[in-house]
């Protein structure tokens, strides 16, 4: 038993058109035939279906989109493109190719709409022949002058060609093209517009970074000028003063008036002599290092408690020797342990003090502490300023000042400030700006005899 199809029968050749081609025909033409449609806006497309075919080869475009390709003019090529049309206007364009003697092509169109009208589309002499060499002329959406129409060579069913095809091929089914956002124009425009924002604003940040990269290599290498014309010049003419003294001082009878004016000028001198060797030390751009910070407080805390019944303890932390540090920084917490030994030699009457010098969570710790009678930090805020002073000074750095202490328990005083871990990776000895030094071939700028050197905080 044969089942029947419960489609109608369509005949491949409904629809079509004559078979149309340029005026001339020669062996080997290229032939381009362009034609424009339109679908009514609102409208919704139920069915489209084209058939077609050319004598010899075509290759089919649609709004500019290749549909396919054909070589065999015996036969019809159908295509669906019910999925793909929507309202507007529409661009049909193929490319066609005689390999020899005669040429044609035979096209047809139809599209059926929801609303039951039906659009067509045939081969005709509306169709128009596009020149050699234009460019993209499968896009365009207007008729260009000098664009001759087509010429009708034969009708449908007559000689030279078939009457009956002799078979129907079905082209692959046709899908409309996705276009995701990142395709579309204007994010591609967006896109180029914020990579040139980008660049722009790294070129600036690049020109920012070496304009300050030179300020600070001149900075220092002024710095370093200072500190070397301080030491040769005051320095030198400081220590001839005090020699001239010491001079003066022995030729005088003992205990006069004018031998003990000189002993206390004398005495001033080293205490100038003394305050010189510290702004040395603060000024030198080589000494902007966590090493000789800690060197130089290990050795003044060393000088300062000798006098003193105190002995003083030190831990400092290995791994951050070699971390920046620099000059307001170690100035002004310099200063505030400056104070809090200071308070400890005066009052606390203590025996034993600890210097701890490390790394917390990413910050610098200083802890000054002592077993000495202690006091009520509440009593005491307002009296003394000198913790204050210390306190203000933590705060201008980013930084906190803890002072901790009971009647009798001794006092801690913690100064902890936020800075970059010394460990070293690639990318942050490249970009570092704190650590440009002079250039090599500066004269050292600052005398061997410093504090800094005197002590090893290694071996505190």
């Amino acid at each position: 038993m044969v089942q029947q199809s419960l489609e109608p029968y369509v005949s491949p050749t409904n629809g079509l058109g004559s078979w149309i081609w340029a005026s001339n025909t020669f062996d080997g033409q290229k032939c381009q035939l362009w034609k424009t449609f339109e679908i009514p806006s609102g409208s919704m497309v139920t069915n489209a279906r084209l058939v077609m075919t050319v004598d010899n080869e075509f290759t089919l475009f649609l709004d500019g989109r290749e549909l396919g390709h054909g070589a065999e003019w015996h036969e019809l090529f159908v295509f669906d493109l019910s999925r793909i049309l929507s309202p507007g206007r529409h661009i049909l364009a193929v490319e066609a190719l005689n390999g020899f003697s005669f040429a044609g092509m035979l096209f047809g169109l139809q599209v059926e709409l929801a609303d039951g009208r039906v659009i067509i589309v045939k081969s005709d002499n509306s169709w128009r022949i596009v020149p050699d060499g234009v460019s993209r002329w499968q896009k365009k959406s207007e008729l260009q002058p000098g664009w001759p129409a087509a010429t009708i060579i034969a009708p449908l069913g007559s000689l030279p060609w078939w009457t009956q095809p002799l078979n129907v091929d079905k082209m692959p089914s046709l899908e409309p093209i996705k276009v995701f956002f990142w395709q579309t124009g204007w994010f591609q425009i967006t896109l180029l517009f914020i990579c040139g924002l980008v660049i722009l604003i790294s070129l600036r940040l690049m020109a920012q970074l070496a304009l300050h990269q030179k300020e600070r290599w001149l900075l220092q290498r002024e710095r370093a000028r200072i500190a070397r014309e301080i030491h040769d010049d005051i320095g030198s003419r400081m220590t001839q003063l005090l020699l001239h003294g010491e001079v003066a001082q022995s030729g005088l009878p003992a205990g006069s008036e004018t031998q003990q004016q000189l002993v206390q000028i004398c005495a001033e001198a080293r205490g100038l002599l003394s305050t010189m060797d510290e702004i040395l030390w603060a000024v030198n751009p080589r000494r902007d290092t966590l090493r000789d910070f800690a060197a130089y407080v290990c050795n003044y805390a060393e000088e300062f408690l000798e006098p003193t019944p105190i002995q003083c303890l030190f831990e400092v932390d290995p791994e951050m020797l070699s971390a920046t540090f620099t000059l307001p920084v170690r100035r002004s917490l310099l200063m505030a342990i400056k104070e809090a030994l200071n308070n400890a030699v005066k009052h606390s009457a203590a025996t034993e003090l600890r210097l701890q010098i490390q790394w917390q969570s990413s910050q610098l710790v200083v802890v000054v502490q002592d077993n000495g009678k202690g006091f009520d930090p509440v009593t005491m805020k307002s009296e003394r300023n000198g913790l204050r002073n210390m306190s203000q000074r933590m705060t201008e750095l980013g930084g906190a000042c803890h002072i901790t202490s009971q009647p009798g328990k001794g006092c801690r005083a913690e100064f902890s400030i936020p800075l970059k871990h010394p460990q070293r990776r690639l990318w942050s000895w490249f970009w570092n700006l704190n650590e440009v030094s002079p250039p090599s071939s500066e004269p050292n700028p600052v005398p061997t005899n410093e504090p800094s050197q005197k002590h090893d905080p290694t071996q505190c």
